[in-house]
């Protein structure tokens, strides 16, 4: 009795020493694996050697081997399907990248306008930046109406910006190459001066000249159109109003909504700013954007000084008069306003727009 207990003790012996040399081997297997990476042979080897249980091991201990070889092989088979759909993922973008057309080649621009230019019509926008892109689209009615070429008019930035970009300023604000492509079945526009036309003014002062503000087309045909056959460059110095809003025909109305929506818009980083904000506001509601339009220029040049100081009244007025284009220098403020010639007041419009709260 004595000595079967002595045999069961070392053969529990002999077994837990099997057991421990096994799992540091088991171990060992896996360390390398997960280190050195997946070879062929070496999961074939490990594979059948977990699974070539021992017969004389309890049922337990070959359930939980069995159990711990089929979930890292169920963990190494999931690892092994993504690191594949990743690379060919990879390799499909790579090739997609190559063959993907540009957001402009997307566009489909229309036909050209062919017909015989009469000159090149330079223009200085002046303003706010609203003022500017009303100009500009005016511009390209009167140069499409007088068959003249267009040059990329630049921006006002000394009045109010003092930007250092300068000429280039208006690259950063719009998309000039859209702008060009978009207009080109109506009118021809050019970033710059053709090089002979360049070398010309070397030697010949440019010949500038502000139109006549609220004109017809039959003013640019009349004074200006003349002008070209003389001067084969001209610059307008100004563009803010210098074409009525009345009293066109329907082709010119057209052609100035086109390009006013349409062809003159923001460069793409502009526009995704501007689209986040949009969205911002949606997400917490109706919202009305509103444009005061109650800036010193405007209340300087419009007389329109009700809920000012004294002291506020006479710098606008001395801003007024410090302008020698601008005309109207006596101004009454208060027959202005009962007249309805001033806007609101930022207080009478924050009372207005509390009514529907």
């Amino acid at each position: 009795m004595e000595n079967t207990k002595v045999d069961v003790g070392g053969e529990e012996s002999q077994y837990k020493d099997r057991e421990l040399k096994r799992n540091a081997s088991n171990n060992n297997n896996i360390k390398y694996i997960l280190v050195t990476g997946i070879k062929g042979e070496k999961l074939k080897k490990l594979i059948f050697e977990r699974t070539k249980l021992d017969t004389k091991s309890p049922p337990l201990a070959q359930y939980k081997l069995a159990l711990i070889v089929g979930a890292i092989m169920l963990l190494l088979w999931a690892c092994a399907v993504q690191l594949t759909s990743f690379q060919a993922d990879q390799a499909i973008a790579s090739i997609a990248r190559k063959f993907q057309p540009t957001t402009t080649s997307l566009i489909s621009f229309p036909i050209e306008r062919v017909y015989t230019s009469k000159g090149y019509l330079m223009v200085s926008s002046n303003g706010g930046l609203n003022q500017m892109r009303t100009g500009i689209y005016d511009m390209v009615a009167i140069a499409r109406y007088m068959n003249v070429t267009l040059i990329v008019p630049e921006l006002d930035y000394k009045s109010f910006w003092h930007d250092q970009r300068q000429e280039s300023l208006i690259l950063y604000i719009f998309d000039v190459e859209y702008f060009m492509k978009s207009l080109r079945d109506e009118v021809r526009i050019l970033k710059e001066l053709p090089a002979e036309e360049k070398d010309q003014l070397l030697t010949n002062s440019l010949y500038s000249m502000p139109p006549v503000s609220w004109s017809n087309m039959s003013y640019y045909y009349a004074k200006v159109v003349p002008s070209f056959k003389k001067y084969k460059v001209m610059h307008f110095t100004k563009t803010d109003a210098r074409l009525a809003n009345n009293g066109l025909s329907p082709r010119v109305q057209k052609l100035r909504c086109r390009a006013m929506y349409d062809a003159l818009r923001f460069t793409a980083p502009i526009e995704e700013l501007g689209n986040k904000i949009v969205t911002i506001l949606k997400g917490k509601g109706p919202f009305l954007a509103l444009h005061l339009r109650y800036e010193m220029d405007m209340l300087a040049f419009s007389g329109c000084t009700e809920g000012c100081t004294p002291q506020e009244t006479e710098n606008l007025t001395e801003m007024r008069y410090a302008y020698p284009w601008w005309k109207e220098k006596v101004i009454d403020p208060e027959k202005k306003r009962q007249a309805g010639l001033c806007p609101s007041t930022p207080e009478e419009t924050a009372r207005l727009a509390s009514i529907g709260d």
